[in-house]
């Protein structure tokens, strides 16, 4: 028997569509044989499985198992959760590879998956991989059907963040947006001391209160009402599943995902001195300054969280981070992006650094930064304009860094433009010390995108 995928559906970094249109049961079933088929003729034998709270999500969970346990993989079912608690049990559990039901931060009508195989991010040819043997059918048949078994992992998994707890007592103001997290995190407060006050913690799949994506600043507007209205110390909000973090200072300004990697990077370097910490293309160069003065090793690299695990693994770095709010602690954890075990270490690293998380921002270097840009344009041609972009700027002797598209720094700042791995467009950012630096850069990439025969459209900005 063969199947085919929906084209847009096995992308870079997971699987993910639409229920009903570009996904449903008979992918999921497809997915569980060729995991299972894969993960077989590697050896293995047992596969953790666990989903978050989408009306889709128990539908995906079912075919996925049954598809696992045809081709010969026994499964442990961890249940409802947020993605970093499937990684936690994988990690931990006798199993062989995990994979977590979840939409993230898409809208409701989105699913997808998110895999470990043996330890290790499951992406991009591995992806196809899936796709590939659906198509000629090429799948291992059991004379057995692989058995399933329940493990509540919850309590675990919770008591695990707050080992080693170093934070004082804060005053936080909490929003798990309606995600996955919600239930982890009205269990992870009563671990910590200090007053928590929880915003939609239930977990809904329609998202009534607002879209489970911190990194959209209006998507933060309740959390900044309550800890300006009770004066709390910070805010601390979480996207669909759990997996990015987002915070909020006492006054209300947004610490970015770059910023909280500088805040996070001084203890984990205190006790590593000069390791290696990660940022992606995205950041500020602020935070590879920082990172440097620190007395670490900053290193850019490409935008996608499989991306950084893997990269991590090569050069033993203890903690990386993305603009878009993935934090990966491999001090004293397991190298995966978890916004509970941030938010946790947050808390540690303001106590260790003397000083509130306001008095922390205030400090930052001021810089001036566009919000993400994004450009539509051909999927057949969205590598291609990078490509010419990068020889033009070559040709012409200009700073430039290949790591992930294009990033070019001038003496304003740095600009950048890159192709998503996700989507159709092409993704830019600039930054620069004022706005009329800014302005120079932003006409720069305009100068750019005009040669290679794109208008800056409605798709420009968040």
């Amino acid at each position: 028997m063969t199947y085919n995928f929906h084209p847009t559906s096995l992308r870079e970094y997971d699987i993910r569509g639409v229920i009903g249109e570009t996904l449903g049961a008979d992918d999921a079933r497809a997915i569980g044989r060729g995991f299972a088929t894969l993960l077989r003729r590697a050896g293995g034998t047992r596969v953790a499985v666990g989903w978050d709270g989408r009306e889709s999500s128990p539908m995906l969970a079912e075919a996925l198992v049954e598809g696992l346990t045809q081709s010969g993989c026994d499964v442990v079912r961890v249940g409802l959760g947020p993605t970093p608690m499937l990684y936690y049990a994988e990690a931990v559990l006798e199993v062989d590879g995990g994979i977590q039901i979840t939409g993230s931060h898409n809208p409701p009508s989105y699913n997808g998956f998110k895999m470990v195989f043996q330890h290790r991010p499951f992406f991009g040819p591995d992806i196809q991989q899936i796709g590939k043997l659906a198509a000629e059918g090429d799948w291992e048949e059991a004379e057995e059907r692989g058995q399933v078994t329940d493990f509540d992992i919850l309590d675990q998994y919770v008591q695990r963040l707050t080992a080693g707890y170093q934070g004082g007592e804060f005053r936080i103001a909490w929003d798990a947006g309606n995600g996955a997290a919600g239930p982890a995190l009205e269990k992870l407060v009563k671990l910590l001391p200090g007053e928590h006050h929880l915003l939609f913690t239930d977990v809904d799949p329609r998202f009534p209160n607002h879209h489970p994506d911190p990194t959209e600043e209006k998507n933060l507007e309740d959390l900044r009402t309550v800890v300006r209205e009770k004066g709390l110390d910070f805010g601390i909000a979480f996207d669909g599943d759990g997996d990015r973090i987002g915070a909020i200072d006492g006054q209300g300004r947004i610490i970015w995902g770059d910023q909280l990697l500088g805040i996070l990077a001084e203890p984990v370097l205190k006790v590593e001195p000069g390791a290696t910490i990660i940022g992606d293309v995205k950041a500020s160069q602020a935070l590879y300054d920082r990172i440097a003065e620190l007395g670490g090793k900053p290193l850019m690299w490409k935008t996608g969280h499989s991306h950084i695990k893997s990269k991590m693994k090569d050069v033993h770095a203890p903690l990386a981070g993305e603009m878009s709010g993935h934090i990966f602690f491999k001090q004293d954890y397991y190298g995966f992006d978890d916004a509970l075990y941030a938010a946790v270490r947050l808390m540690g690293a303001v106590r260790l650094s003397g000083k509130s998380l306001t008095e922390l921002k205030s400090e930052m270097p001021l810089v001036v930064n566009t919000p993400e840009m994004r450009f539509q344009v051909d999927e057949s041609r969205k590598f291609a304009v990078v490509e010419e972009v990068l020889d033009r700027l070559e040709t012409a002797g200009a700073d430039v860094n290949r790591t992930d598209g294009a990033r070019v720094n001038t003496p304003d700042g740095w600009w950048l433009l890159r192709a998503s791995n996700t989507q159709d467009v092409l993704v830019a950012r600039a930054e620069a010390k004022d706005q009329a630096g800014l302005d120079r850069l932003v006409a720069q990439i305009d100068e750019q995108l005009a040669l290679a025969g794109i208008e800056r459209g409605p798709q420009a900005g968040h």
